[in-house]
């Protein structure tokens, strides 16, 4: 099918599987609509979560169907290209995994299901126009829409004050951030009479635009991403905000939320900004090393496993980094590559937390893993190996994905980048061991000794088996998925060279 745009309908078909997925949310928003009580079922919110999970794979069935598409409109402001298709498979996926592993946490919390599930259906809708986008006002719609969706989602456990906290904090510095970007995206279109991305990298690229004010306005922007990623020192909001989010909102945000501020955040910079790449490369570069350093070392001393996941989240957001600072197409997708092995890992990780924590907020503490191993044997070896993958260990899918960013990064020749994401890796092993050292090698407290209440539902277990499965097939064969991830980086018509390749 070709579209050219002239007319609605293409832009109808060219935005199905966002259409699909809005539609499908305004259904399970009115399944759920019932009397609130507190003498629900804790399974009453299975339901509607099955039936969210039938809306993704309607959604991922019209993304496959846009493969056969073909797109004459270079002007348009909805791309289909391989890069945001790829991308809809991270979202569409990180959704899934979402969903399927808080049905147990919604029952025993007793939220509203399908307010939680609507919410995490249209913050994802948000995440695929993000990624679908070359029009900058139309990002912004779409950034918003994914950031209301999550500041509801932190502070949706309205009987938790920790909650209530989180999402007032997230929404203040988001709603910060978002300013950021608005201002940057009104000096970009002064600067250079255009919104559209190709025509702003033209016009850049021409020399036509004005220096001053463009360089400001991409400042902004970059300073309005930075807080979206969560990069040091823009990442203040992160710790409290994971920590008082409910769990499964925590794993949302620090797998989902994180992936689409990455994949928008390099669509805009690799597509308008290519010919100032020596100006904005300097930023990226430290944004990238003082991420990975200070968020490592600081981890180092959390003894609330959610705290510590949020600054391991922070911290692979600085190895994300090192690619855009790359800016090759091996970069890229050596980007995308990690971007879906960390939603599966990330997830992974936060589902076992909740399986420890009973499906609520409680045994948090390092000191709760203690024996774990040898009481629930199967859920530690799970553990066991998502934290290694987080770690980079061999044979993992984590390891495998920070070796194409190396390449990448060694191949723009940002030696001292590498060598900093290698250290930054290895310092990070200490705080993963220190889990899996808790689980295994100490002995579990007395009074939980005899049953400690672990409850991992079905819709968990196939997550955590699935997650650990692929995460194992990827430390081996990573490279039927790597050229899933080239061929989208080949989207935003990158080169396999980098645009300078000069040394930092």
């Amino acid at each position: 099918m070709n579209l050219d745009f002239a007319s609605n309908a293409d832009y109808f078909f060219a935005l199905a599987p966002e259409i699909l997925l809005s539609i499908w949310a305004m259904v399970v928003l009115l399944a759920g609509v019932r009397k609130e009580s507190d003498s629900r079922p804790p399974g009453e919110g299975t339901t509607l979560g099955w039936l969210s999970l039938v809306g993704l794979l309607l959604a991922a069935m019209a993304n496959g169907w846009l493969y056969g598409v073909t797109q004459d409109a270079p002007g348009a402001m909805i791309t289909i290209d391989g890069f945001r298709l790829f991308a809809n498979w991270l979202f569409i996926l990180g959704a899934g995994l979402t969903i399927l592993v808080s049905m147990s946490y919604v029952g025993r919390q007793r939220l509203q299901s399908g307010e939680f599930y609507s919410l995490i259906l249209l913050a994802t809708v948000g995440m695929m126009v993000m990624g679908g986008t070359r029009n900058l006002i139309l990002l912004f719609l779409a950034l918003e829409t994914m950031s209301i969706g999550a500041y509801v989602l932190t502070a949706f456990n309205r009987r938790d004050r920790r909650s209530a906290e989180g999402g007032l904090k997230y929404f203040l510095l988001g709603s910060f951030s978002s300013g950021f970007l608005l201002y940057g995206i009104a000096l970009v279109w002064g600067a250079t009479g255009s919104v559209h991305l190709p025509e702003i990298g033209a016009t850049v690229a021409a020399g036509a635009g004005l220096s001053g004010l463009l360089l400001a306005g991409m400042a902004l922007l970059l300073i309005g991403f930075a807080f979206k990623i969560a990069a040091v020192p823009f990442h203040m909001w992160t710790p409290d905000v994971y920590e008082g989010a409910p769990m499964p909102a925590t794993a949302f945000m620090a797998a989902a939320v994180k992936a689409a501020s990455f994949v928008a955040f390099v669509r805009v910079f690799l597509e308008a900004f290519p010919a100032l790449y020596e100006s904005w490369y300097p930023v990226v570069w430290w944004l990238a090393a003082l991420t990975m350093i200070v968020a490592n070392l600081i981890a180092l001393s959390q003894a609330n496993i959610k705290r510590m996941l949020a600054y391991s989240s922070v911290a692979h957001g600085g190895y994300l980094l090192v690619a855009l600072a790359a800016a090759s197409q091996l970069a890229t997708a050596g980007l995308l590559f990690y971007l879906l092995v960390y939603t599966i890992m990330n997830i992974g990780a936060f589902a076992i937390v909740m399986v420890v924590s009973g499906h609520s907020e409680e045994r948090l503490q390092l000191d709760d893993y203690s024996g774990f191993g040898w009481q629930q044997p199967t859920l530690a070896v799970l553990f066991t190996i998502f934290l290694l993958s987080l770690a980079g260990f061999p044979g993992t899918g984590g390891f495998m994905a920070k070796i194409y960013l190396l390449q990448g990064a060694v191949d723009s020749q940002l030696w001292t980048l590498a060598i900093l994401l290698v250290l930054a890796t290895v310092v990070s092993y200490y705080y993963y061991l220190r889990v899996a050292w808790y689980m295994w090698m100490r002995d579990a407290p007395a009074e939980t000794t005899e049953g400690a209440g672990y409850w991992a539902p079905i819709p968990v277990q196939m997550v955590l088996l699935l997650s650990a499965g692929v995460l194992l097939y990827l430390g081996i064969f990573p490279g039927g998925l790597l050229d899933g991830a080239l061929a989208g980086a080949e989207g935003l018509g990158l080169a396999r060279e980098p645009f300078f390749g000069f040394l930092p």
